[in-house]
């Protein structure tokens, strides 16, 4: 199933958007093959920052483009590429984006998937900088070995749409609950797309634990995922379950300022700020256990990071949490909340 932003509802947008980026490159996603990356690599469909544009940025080989771009087919057969993910999991939909990329969008693509152990992956060449090249025979080849194009379709022959600004976003379902490791990418005939979002999630083996054994219960790479949220303004809340230390504060999650706040701030007496509300954020374990320890990470947060968190927990079936999400949060019959932490003083 297909469809595009302008063409239905505004501000209606699919629920798999919640659900984290399994080929992002900041969690391992990566470019095994391409057969063309004359324009720009295909290592851009995988960049977790949005698009951008630049209208006097060229290259020798042409305009410079922030995506997958190939050149125009002079050739029988059309372009693809394989994208190992950086998680392996349930693939719930895709996005491809082809923000400024009007006027040279591939029309058609196609998506197929395979899970393949280690040793089913060919030790492929080595991709370094692609930009002005084709595949040569020897790396063709040793794709091939990979018989991708007998994998499972997830989106058939499908046509996308170009956006002249940043609003080329095209949305694809996927029904299968399958676990996938790796995508081949189709694009037809050529030209270019400029990411391609992965949604779903890790679909891993919980091993029997002891009881001194500590699992990260929420994140991603475990199968936590972030399912509602009051504001994303300058960070998804999803980036805090990202795999290992992060890098700047554009891997964590912040909100916009309260513009509701008083002018003069007061707290209580426990030393908490007095402010209307709360920003909060909700969070599916990867798989139910119990909580003993937590762990607040504000790293790079030096002059924004939260005066105060509370954390709650309660226990959803499946059909509860969709009926949640679908009311974003604020049903007629809300969860029964447990409070595993108290209003706490962040120390920064």
């Amino acid at each position: 199933m297909t469809f595009h932003p302008k063409e239905r509802k505004a501000n209606v947008l699919p629920d798999f958007l919640q659900l984290n980026d399994l080929g992002c490159e900041t969690i391992g996603g990566k470019i095994l093959f391409a057969t063309d990356d004359f324009f720009a690599p295909a290592e851009n469909l995988l960049k977790k920052q949005r698009p951008v544009f630049h209208a006097d940025l060229f290259t020798e080989y042409g305009k410079w483009r922030d995506g997958w771009e190939t050149r125009r087919k002079r050739i029988p057969g059309h372009d693809w590429c394989i994208i190992q993910l950086g998680v392996p999991g349930i693939i719930y939909g895709f996005e491809a984006d082809t923000s400024y990329f009007a006027g040279n969008c591939a029309p058609w693509i196609s998506v197929q998937a395979a899970c393949l152990k280690p040793e089913e992956v060919p030790a492929l060449p080595a991709r370094g900088n692609r930009i002005g090249t084709a595949a040569s025979d020897e790396e063709l080849r040793a794709a091939k070995e990979m018989r991708s194009d007998e994998w499972t379709s997830l989106v058939l022959i499908s046509e996308i749409k170009s956006g002249n600004l940043d609003t080329g976003h095209n949305y694809f379902i996927v029904t299968s609950k399958q676990r996938w490791t790796h995508l081949r990418l189709n694009i037809y005939p050529d030209g270019g797309i400029a990411r391609l979002k992965v949604y779903g999630t890790m679909l891993g083996e919980w091993p029997l634990s002891g009881l001194n054994h500590l699992s990260d219960l929420v994140a991603m790479v475990n199968g936590g995922v972030c399912v509602g949220y009051s504001d994303t303004q300058f960070g998804h809340p999803g980036n805090i379950l990202g795999i290992g230390k992060s890098k700047s504060m554009k891997d964590g999650w912040e909100t916009g300022r309260n513009l509701q706040r008083p002018p003069v701030l007061k707290v209580d007496d426990k030393g908490v700020l007095l402010l209307p509300g709360s920003e909060w954020a909700v969070f599916r374990l990867g798989h139910s256990g119990v909580i003993t320890h937590i762990e607040i990470d504000t790293s790079h947060f030096k002059g924004n990071f939260p005066d105060t968190f509370k954390l709650e927990a309660c226990i959803l079936s499946i059909q509860e949490e969709n009926e949640c999400v679908t009311q974003k949060w604020t049903p007629k019959q809300s969860p029964k909340w447990n409070i595993l932490l108290p209003a706490t003083k962040e120390l920064g």
